[in-house]
């Protein structure tokens, strides 16, 4: 079943360059309703856990150490159909092949550092979003 909540996380590389504000501004003007955020670091022991489904790829240390290296600002979003309208918002992982506009095309260096996560399914919305966020710091 479709919720209206999607989850999504600015990366280090977006948070240390100081695009975070103008990330933000283009997740409010595109009708999404911030219901949680804060700011946060992992360290690479969290890095691994939210990114366990990729333990067994070649790049999962390089992940870990790069989703640990700095601040980061986790989200749980809301709006009618979420989770795919927010992944038209962010584009491509790879920005070289992001559509011009998308958060990824303006702000991403490379497809490692690629400037922000969106959850790619309501189920996987519910499941990062809980990552972070516990029921009661929802409002």
């Amino acid at each position: 079943m479709a919720t209206n909540q999607t989850f999504t996380m600015i990366k280090p590389d977006a948070v240390q360059d100081g695009h975070t504000g103008a990330i933000i501004k283009m997740i409010e003007e595109a009708g999404f309703r911030i219901v949680a955020i804060k700011k946060t670091q992992l360290t690479a022991e969290r890095a691994g856990q939210f990114y366990a489904v990729h333990r067994d790829r070649p790049f999962y240390n390089d992940l870990r150490a790069y989703m640990s290296s700095g601040p980061i600002v986790p989200m749980i979003l809301e709006k009618e159909n979420a989770v795919a309208d927010f992944r038209k918002l962010i584009g491509a992982t790879n920005p070289a092949q992001a559509e011009e506009g998308t958060i990824r095309k303006l702000y991403a260096k490379s497809i490692e550092a690629n400037a922000i996560h969106g959850s790619d399914s309501d189920e996987n919305a519910q499941i990062e979003g809980s990552f972070f966020f516990a029921a009661t710091e929802q409002f």
